[in-house]
């Protein structure tokens, strides 16, 4: 099957994005990665990208990437179609560009160029690591400490050293990343206003991300525990107490893209549900040609067009600067909500649509029917987007 193409040819995308969009399919569709070792795939997965160059639409052009700054609809497209064909190489293509982005917009020049060519090259593997086992939608609430490792370290103030000690969990890459942006309390009162990134690479002292965590959709996820784990003040991203911005300024971008994702699972299943609608027969005729099939897969279709809709004016507003930060932030709130809510029900539907077939293990649609599931909770759960929007509305 070929991922659609068609909506390419909308006002929102340029010549750029057209030629990712022309590429790409032909590339990933003749990958053969053995994905039943799920950690196994995703390095294999991360080293097929990165040797196709398509890694470098994850990191700044000054940087080794393919364009001058990280662009939201390249990211779309990238994503949506990576999906479609296999969500697990749009996972590692994902997590590569989240995991590196808060040094693409916070790092320092030395910080960028240690490891953002490496990034786009597929040599090492990043992670993104804010979340914790009371911390997950409420990011302020961390508990992770950064202490200044000399007695004489004020909070507020830049010191050579820091101990980081705590949790974090659910981290995309954890035990097959080879450096984690992590999230850490500098100022244990400031709530929102005390937490600052570091980069934390994979082996340090002090660092266990050795505890996997198993979902219905594998991928690497784990908790990492920081023990007395000394970073140096050089591995600090950005200003003390300025994580919390930098954070949220790195899921910005992402957002959108996380949108494209369950797009490209909601037009795989489409896809599927039409394939089977055509080819199933039954009482003499094909299931296509019964008027309640053929209402349903206009529903399907017009559910993913609504979602794709949106996501494309965010990533479009958030490339070109259109309307203000709060107005870029509610688009992108809209696009992640609806695209990844209207995917589940097309997925569902779809499944509905292939019988006993559907719940088979193995089949296309039952393994879409897990991987959609958790795009409704990470990088911001639906309701924490109803609330963005909500806010935004009564303002």
């Amino acid at each position: 099957m070929q991922a659609p193409t068609t909506h390419l040819s909308l006002p929102f995308f340029d010549a750029a994005h057209r030629d990712i969009a022309a590429r790409l399919p032909a590339w990933v569709s003749a990958q053969q990665v053995d994905e039943h070792d799920d950690r196994a795939a995703c390095r294999d997965w991360v080293r097929r990208l990165g040797a196709g160059g398509w890694l470098r639409y994850c990191v700044p052009g000054d940087c080794g990437g393919a364009l001058p700054q990280l662009d939201s609809r390249a990211l779309v497209v990238l994503r949506e179609t990576l999906a479609f064909y296999s969500p697990l190489a749009d996972f590692a293509f994902a997590m590569q560009g989240l995991g590196s982005g808060a040094i693409s917009i916070g790092g320092s020049s030395s910080q960028r160029q240690a490891y953002l060519p490496q990034v786009a090259s597929g040599a090492r593997i990043a992670a993104f690591a804010l979340s914790e086992p009371e911390a997950g939608s409420d990011v302020a609430a961390m508990k992770l400490q950064a202490t200044g490792a000399r007695p004489d370290c004020v909070a507020g103030q830049k010191d050579d050293s820091y101990f980081l000690d705590g949790k974090k969990t659910w981290i995309s890459n954890g035990g097959i990343a080879d450096f984690y942006c992590v999230f850490a309390k500098t100022d244990p009162a400031g709530g929102s206003r005390g937490i600052s990134a570091f980069i934390v690479d994979a082996g340090t002292p002090g660092l266990d991300d050795s505890i996997h965590i198993p979902v219905i959709a594998p991928h690497p996820l784990a908790t990492l525990t920081f023990e007395r784990c000394r970073v140096s003040g050089e591995q600090m991203l950005g200003e003390v107490n300025g994580g919390f911005k930098l954070a949220m300024q790195t899921l910005d971008i992402f957002r959108a893209s996380v949108a494209a994702a369950a797009l490209g699972m909601a037009r795989r299943a489409l896809a599927e549900a039409i394939h089977h609608a055509q080819h199933r027969q039954m009482f003499g005729q094909t299931l296509a040609d019964f008027q309640l099939t053929q209402a349903k897969l206009g529903e399907m279709a017009a559910l993913i067009d609504a979602g794709a809709l949106l996501t494309y004016r965010a990533a479009w507003m958030r490339d070109g600067g259109h309307g203000s930060m709060k107005e870029r932030s509610v688009a992108a709130a809209m696009a992640k909500m609806t695209a990844t809510e209207n995917a589940q029900r097309v997925i569902d539907m779809a499944l509905q649509m292939h019988g006993g077939l559907g719940v088979m293990v193995g089949s296309k649609v039952e393994s879409l029917y897990r991987d959609i599931r958790s795009l409704r909770i990470y990088e911001g759960a639906t309701e924490v987007q109803q609330l963005i929007i909500g806010k935004a509305v009564l303002a």
